[in-house]
């Protein structure tokens, strides 16, 4: 499947995740097992790579992210 990335992030996402992580209290490796409670697995490395933008992200995470933090889908989105 083709994905779409402006050639140097490969998400949006990333920086907003990484300031609602950090608010939250939680370093990388508490948020990927926070998120396994939601059934996605993603792993402390993945985490670090969406924040950098350098890692895709799909609808499924960004849903559980948002959940796991408590914060919009607009926040993640940055709106």
């Amino acid at each position: 499947m083709a994905r779409i990335i402006d050639g140097t992030h490969s998400n949006i996402v990333g920086e907003y995740l990484k300031k609602a992580r950090i608010t939250a209290g939680l370093s990388q490796k508490e948020l990927s097992e926070k998120l396994e409670t939601e059934a996605v697995y993603v792993c402390r490395g993945s985490v670090s790579r969406i924040e950098n933008g350098t890692r895709t992200i799909t609808d499924i995470e960004i849903d559980a992210i948002s959940k796991v933090l408590k914060v919009s889908l607009d926040y993640l989105f940055g709106r």
